[in-house]
C-alpha cells in the first residue's frame, strides 16, 4: 500500500461506523468521504495534533535513456530456502512450499491480466477470492451470500439480506507463461486488492524472446485505487508488447510505457470527477493514483523501469554471488537517507517511511519515469514486487535468502513461495511479485 501525505484518520466511519485502514479517505463499506468528516472533526477539537505534511516531490533530474547505458551486475550468497504458504489456506501449497500435483490443464484463452479483467493471449490465470454459492435455496439462480448462506449478492458486491461485503475474484490471482509467473495477494489485512499485475512474453524481430513483467499499487488515501492499478498494469503492458517485437530499445520502449500507463491513471481521474479540468486543479481531487514498477528481460539485457516505491531484485542461481536492488524508492524515507540527514535503518523505521514522492496520476506534480538497464553476467531471475512483499525482504539479501534456490525453473512456485513469505510474515498490505528468469527463454508469445 503505497501512502501520499495523509489526512486526519478517524477511528470509526461517521456513516456505518466501519474502521477505515490507515489512509483510507473513503470508506470501503459505504463510500463516504473520511476525509471530510476527519476535517469537520479536527475543526471542533483545536487540542487535537497536526499531522507532519509533506512537500511536492523533489527527484534529481536523469537524462535521457542512453541505448549504450548498460551496466554489468555481479552475481548473492546463501541458499534461499522455501516459505511457508498462506496461513489462511493450508491446503493450497505442500508443507514445503510447492505446488500440489496438477489437474487438468487449464483451457488456453482469456488471459492479458491486471488484477481486474483478462484479454487475448495464452497462459495461465487463476483468481481464488471467496466467491459466493451460485445455488439458492429453491434453486434459483443467484450468488449466496458468504456470510449468511441466505442473501443474494447485488452489484456492488454485497448481500442484500445481511449487507456483509462478498470476496472478490481479484482477492487472490496467479498467472503464469513459459518463463515467467506472478501472484496477488489481498493479505490479511485489507478490505480489497489494490495491487495489479501483467506478465507477458513475446519475439523481438531477431526472433529472440523478451518478457515483460509489470506490477502496480493503488494509492490508498487516493480515490479507486485498484482501478489505478488495473488501468496502469494493462496500459503499460499493452505499450511495451506494442514497441518491443517491432525493434524499440527496451528502455525507450520502458519510458514510453511508463508515460501510456500514466495517461491511463488520469484519464480515471476525467472520468471521476467529469469534464477534463485544470491540471492546477486536478492536483487537489485526491485522484486515483498508483506506483508502478516494470521489468523486460531479454536473452542478454535487463531492463527496468519505475515511478513510486514498488521494487524490482536481482538474485543470481549462484548464490554465493551478492543481489542487488535494482530500482530506488521515490519516497520520504529514501530522500532522507539521500540527503545524508537519517541513516536507512532510521529512515524506514520512521512512520512517514513509505510517504511516496513519485507516483501516477492527475494530481502528481510531474511525471519522471526512471529506467535503467543492465547486463547480468550470470543467470538468475528478477523479482518484481509491491511493498506488501519488500516490507518483509528489504534488503537484496533478505529477499535472495526468501527466494527458492530453483526460482528460476519454477517462476510460479517461487511466487507463490513469496506471497506466502509476506502472508506468513503479518500480511499488513497486499502483496504482489512477479518472477523474471533472465536469461528469457524462447517459448510462446502470449499474455497473462
Amino acid at each position: 500500500m503505497s501512502q501520499m501525505p495523509q489526512p486526519p484518520q478517524l477511528s470509526a466511519c461517521p456513516t456505518c461506523d466501519e474502521p477505515p485502514q490507515s489512509g483510507d479517505r473513503y470508506c470501503d463499506q459505504c463510500g463516504a468521504d473520511l476525509s471530510a468528516a476527519a476535517a469537520a472533526a479536527e475543526e471542533a477539537s483545536a487540542d487535537r495534533p497536526v499531522p507532519p505534511q509533506l512537500s511536492g516531490a523533489v527527484r534529481a533530474t536523469r537524462p535521457e535513456p542512453d541505448p549504450e547505458d548498460d551496466y554489468e551486475l555481479a552475481a548473492p550468497a546463501t541458499g534461499g530456502q522455501g516459505q511457508a504458504a498462506d496461513p489462511r489456506a493450508a491446503g493450497a501449497l505442500g508443507t514445503d512450499g510447492t505446488a500440489p500435483p496438477a489437474g487438468p490443464a487449464p483451457e488456453t484463452g482469456a488471459s492479458t491480466h491486471t488484477g481486474a479483467d483478462d484479454a487475448a493471449g495464452t497462459g495461465t490465470c487463476t483468481g481464488t477470492g471467496t466467491g459466493a454459492d451460485p445455488r439458492l435455496p429453491g434453486g434459483e439462480p443467484g450468488p449466496r451470500c458468504a456470510a449468511c448462506q441466505e442473501g443474494t449478492i447485488g452489484q456492488d458486491g454485497f448481500c442484500e439480506r445481511c449487507g456483509h461485503a462478498q470476496g472478490r475474484e481479484r482477492d487472490h490471482v496467479e498467472s503464469e507463461l513459459e518463463g515467467i509467473a506472478a501472484a496477488t495477494d489481498r493479505g490479511l489485512r485489507h478490505h480489497r486488492n489494490e495491487d495489479a499485475f501483467s506478465v507477458s512474453s513475446a519475439e523481438l524481430p531477431d526472433g529472440s524472446p523478451v518478457v515483460v513483467a509489470v506490477v502496480c499499487d493503488g494509492v490508498s488515501s487516493a480515490t479507486r485505487p485498484d482501478d489505478a492499478s488495473a488501468a496502469a498494469a494493462h496500459a503499460a503492458n499493452e505499450a511495451l508488447m506494442a514497441s518491443l517485437p517491432h525493434g524499440a530499445h527496451p528502455q525507450q520502449a520502458m519510458n514510453e510505457a511508463i508515460v501510456a500507463a500514466a495517461e491511463a491513471v488520469n484519464s480515471l481521474a476525467v472520468e471521476t470527477d467529469g469534464p477534463a479540468s485544470h491540471p492546477e486543479q486536478q492536483r487537489h481531487q485526491n485522484a486515483p493514483a498508483c506506483t508502478i514498477v516494470s521489468a523486460v528481460v531479454t536473452s542478454d539485457i535487463l531492463t527496468v523501469g519505475w515511478v513510486g516505491d514498488s521494487r524490482a531484485y536481482w538474485v543470481p542461481d549462484d548464490r554465493t554471488a551478492p543481489p542487488a536492488r535494482l530500482t530506488e524508492d521515490d519516497s520520504w524515507a529514501a530522500q532522507m537517507v539521500a540527503a545524508g540527514l537519517m541513516s536507512e535503518a532510521e529512515a524506514y523505521a520512521d512512520e512517514r517511511a513509505h510517504a511516496i514522492t513519485g507516483w501516477l496520476g492527475a494530481d502528481a506534480y510531474e511525471l519522471e519515469p526512471h529506467t535503467a538497464s543492465y547486463k547480468p553476467d550470470r543467470p538468475g531471475v528478477v523479482v518484481v514486487c509491491t511493498d506488501g512483499l519488500w516490507n518483509y525482504a528489504e534488503s537484496a539479501e533478505e529477499m535472495a535468502r526468501a527466494v527458492p534456490p530453483d526460482a528460476r525453473a519454477r517462476p510460479l512456485n517461487s511466487a507463490q513461495v513469496l506471497v506466502g513469505h509476506a502472508l506468513g510474515g503479518g500480511g499488513h498490505d497486499n502483496v504482489t511479485v512477479a518472477v523474471v528468469p533472465f536469461p528469457a527463454a524462447p517459448g510462446r508469445a502470449g499474455s497473462a
